[in-house]
């Protein structure tokens, strides 16, 4: 039968309608790859992009190159609107748009990285992370991939993106406010206790030393994965060395047993972040959250802000977990 289900922490509605019977493999992933002539982050071709901001290693040839956004959302340098008033409230689209070229070869996905690559991406956002809030003007950092023409990516080669933005977003800040409220009640952090529930529960796919992954609850989309650490963990930028590559084994974990259930699966990526400027918070941290791109939002998802999911969580849990060696 339907079911309606609030999200824990954002308390985003989803209905879970599986009346169509659907699995894992039953979605269409296919996609329609269209090529530059010459890639842009590829080697040899570094004159097509703006110049860089930061590459690693800094001599010799690259393994890790951020530059900024040649079509960029904000700018450090955006001028006021002309026009506006208390009504129709406009303000400078202040930024940064950066682009994280994530691997010199061309061809090769995230979930064939090593997990000492996946640190080498997490060294650089880390070290572009400090230099922008050494500005003391973003308000919240946004490091996300999109993977697949659907997912919204527009070339192909392995690349994610850093946004800093001088407002908080509104989903953070319901998070946040949710997250407070609970531990007000209870005097524990929500994302901990979500995390020790998972751990125990019909949606866990993976579980590590620090780690648990995990089917969303409530999702916006089939096969939504959360990964979560299994300990109060308030700054990700402080991550010592042996949390860092258990996150990068539990991700590339995640990765591969998606990538063998739907090979070439669009998805997003995306790291919700504390907020830079607040002390360590004991109610709230950081996680990762994998939605993929498999079902159209149309009208229901406009209209009433909830999400129609046609596969429950806890079957495709079941279903990841006997593809996880």
């Amino acid at each position: 039968m339907p079911e309606i289900r609030r999200d824990p922490l954002s308390g985003r509605i989803s209905l879970i309608a599986p009346e169509r019977g659907q699995r894992p493999t039953d979605f269409s992933v296919s996609e329609e790859k269209v090529e530059p002539i010459r890639c842009p982050f590829c080697p040899g071709n570094e004159e097509l992009t703006p110049p860089e901001v930061l590459r690693i290693p800094e001599e010799g040839p690259w393994r890790v190159r951020i530059v900024p956004n040649r079509y960029p959302a904000l700018s450090p340098e955006a001028a006021p609107p002309a026009g506006g008033d208390e009504f129709f409230a406009a303000e400078a689209g202040l930024g940064h748009h950066e682009v994280i070229i994530e691997t010199p070869e061309h061809r090769k996905s995230l979930e064939r990285f090593s997990p000492e690559e996946v640190r080498l991406l997490f060294k650089a956002f880390r070290k572009r992370a400090r230099d922008l809030l050494a500005q003391k003007r973003w308000a919240y950092l946004l490091f996300f991939k999109n993977r697949g023409r659907r997912a919204g990516a527009s070339l192909s080669h392995s690349h994610s993106q850093l946004l800093a933005l001088p407002f908080l977003p509104p989903l953070l800040e319901r998070e946040l406010h949710r997250a407070e409220e609970f531990y007000r009640r209870t005097r524990r952090c929500l994302l901990c206790e979500l995390a020790d529930r998972e751990a125990r529960g019909p949606r866990l796919i993976h579980l590590s030393p620090h780690f648990v992954a995990f089917q969303a609850f409530a999702p916006r989309q089939p096969l939504e994965t959360w990964i979560l650490p299994r300990f109060h963990s308030p700054n990700f930028f402080s991550l010592p060395p042996e949390m860092e590559i258990d996150l990068a084994r539990v991700l590339l974990r995640v990765l591969q047993i998606l990538e063998k259930t739907l090979p070439q699966l669009p998805y997003n990526l995306v790291f919700h972040l504390e907020p830079p400027s607040t002390p360590e918070l004991p109610y709230f941290h950081w996680h990762l959250e994998l939605i993929p791109s498999l079902t159209r939002v149309a009208g229901f998802e406009w209209g009433a802000e909830s999400y129609i999911v046609p596969l429950r969580p806890e079957e495709a849990a079941a279903f990841l977990r006997d593809q996880n060696p």
